[in-house]
Order: C-alpha cells, then structure tokens, then sequence
C-alpha cells in the first residue's frame, strides 16, 4: 500500500533515497524501482527490518528492482547517523504520530535532507483519526501506539519552520477509514469479528490485484474520507 505519490518526489538516477519509519518496506521497495538509485530503509524495530529484508530478496528474485543498492539499518528517527544534506529523497510515512519527541524527527528529517530537494511527509489525517480515538480508547494504544492527531495547517507550519516549504499535499486510503472505525467500533484487540476479517481480506485483495473499479472509487472518495494526509516539503 503505497501511501507517497513517488511522481511528486523528482527522482534522478545515483538519488540518494530515506525511507525512514520504512516499517515492512512498501516504500523502501517502491523506491528501489526507481532507476538507478541507492535507497536506504530504516526502522526502529529490528523484526519489521527483517521483513523488509525477505521483500526485498523476493522482488529482486522477480527481478522488478532497479535500484544501485539497498541498505536496511536500525535508528532512531529523533537521531539520525548522517551528516547534513546527504539524501536526495526523504520518505517518512505514518511515522511522526507515533513519536513523542516530534519536532526533533522533524529537524532531523530536514537536516538531512539536501537544498532544494523533497521530503513527502504522511500522517494520519484528523478527521478520520479523531473518530477512531473517538470510537476507541484502546486504538491510542493499538499499533504502537499514536500520541497526538494533526491537522494540515498547523503541522504545515511546524515542519516549515526548520527551513522546507510547503509545495503539494493530497489525501489517500478513503476505503480504509471505515475498516478502521469498524475495528474500533468493535474493539481493535479482537480477532474474533467477521464482518472486519471480511473487510480485511477485502482490502489484501484490493492491494493485490489493484482492480480499476476500487483504484476509482478510492481516489473519488480521498478528498472527503482519506484516512492518509499526505505533505511535500522542498528544502530552501
């Protein structure tokens, strides 16, 4: 599930990409299809690293890869290991909702990141997000846990203050905020509910086959049920 519109991104080959928070890969992979380039996945949790390793090892055995290199490494998104303005792309999905310390991910994230080049930056959006904080106290907890909701405006103008500006945004995954807030509504813990197995399995089919008719449906529904928010940043 690709939540960063990669076209919006300006990638060259020999581009340096970060895909930091790269959880189990899907952009980390997304961006080792791209010419050329040297892409580094990173990750707080060892074991989601190694599940981007074996999805790595198997689209290379599809040979659908047209990345220089590929590295997978451990780290903190507070505390990045690399010196000023040495990536050319920098990725952080569905990452920043999750860390206490956001502003100094955010400074991190700018840091890095080379003049006049891109950060795609993707968060939960609020509307979506406050209902299911609404249907559930448990779902704060739930999928390590989300510490704060934003909104577009103010989060805009936090990340613009470590020296980016503003250049595109949009909204993604409508068809997914309604199985969040069943599975809120029935409790994000439980295993047991069909009416969310069938959903999910709805949505796994949806991923794997990407039939036209769910593709139309769900950019229609975007600008009023995107559970995504999706920011571009450029680097002054």
């Amino acid at each position: 599930m690709i939540t960063i519109d990669f076209n919006k991104l300006d990638i060259h080959p020999n581009d340096r990409i970060l895909d930091i928070g790269c959880g189990e890969g899907r952009h980390t992979i997304e961006a080792c299809r791209q010419q050329g380039t040297l892409c580094v996945g990173a990750d707080v949790g060892f074991k989601t690293l190694v599940e981007t390793k074996k999805k790595i090892a198997f689209h290379r055995a599809l040979d659908d890869l047209c990345c220089k290199s590929v590295y997978l490494s451990c780290m903190d998104v507070t505390c990045l290991p690399f010196k000023n303005n040495c990536f050319d792309t920098v990725i952080c999905s569905e990452v920043l909702e999750h860390i206490t310390d956001d502003q100094s991910a955010m400074s991190e994230l700018v840091r890095i990141l080379k003049p006049g080049k891109i950060l795609a930056v993707s968060v939960p959006r609020f509307f979506p997000e406050k209902l299911c904080w609404f249907l559930s106290d448990e779902y704060v907890n739930a999928d390590m846990g989300h510490v704060r909701i934003y909104q577009k405006h103010s989060l805009i103008k936090e990340m613009e203050a470590f020296g980016v500006r503003h250049i595109a945004s949009h909204y993604a995954h409508s068809i997914h905020a309604p199985f969040w807030w069943l599975k809120c509504l029935i409790g994000p813990n439980r295993t047991d509910s069909k009416l969310v197995t069938l959903y999910h399995e709805l949505l796994v089919w949806d991923l794997m086959n990407k039939p036209k008719f769910t593709a139309f449906v769900d950019k229609l529904l975007n600008p009023v049920l995107g559970k995504s928010l999706v920011l571009y940043f450029k680097k002054a």
